[in-house]
């Protein structure tokens, strides 16, 4: 499955390959995907396209940071866990 992120003008957020939101508030938002988890933060965010049948998720609002990590059931490679 592919991911795709696109962000319009820091208001609009579309994510397509999500499996699932953790959780969402008006400031924050976890979102993850089948490789990672994004955690999108800002003011009056609100989910306003949720399909994740077709792993579809719109989030509108003011955008101030995106943060990706890996997601929970993934560990880092041997090598990076190493040269920490």
């Amino acid at each position: 499955m592919s991911e795709c992120l696109t962000i319009e003008n820091y208001e609009k957020v579309e994510l397509q390959g999500a499996t699932k939101v953790v959780s969402a508030t008006s400031n924050q938002a976890v979102i993850e995907t089948t490789a990672k988890t994004i955690v999108l933060s800002g003011a009056n965010l609100e989910i306003t396209k949720l399909d994740l049948d077709n792993h579809l998720v719109c989030i509108s609002g003011t955008i101030s940071s995106l943060k990706f990590s890996l997601s929970s059931g993934q560990k880092p490679s041997l090598l990076k866990r190493i040269f920490k």
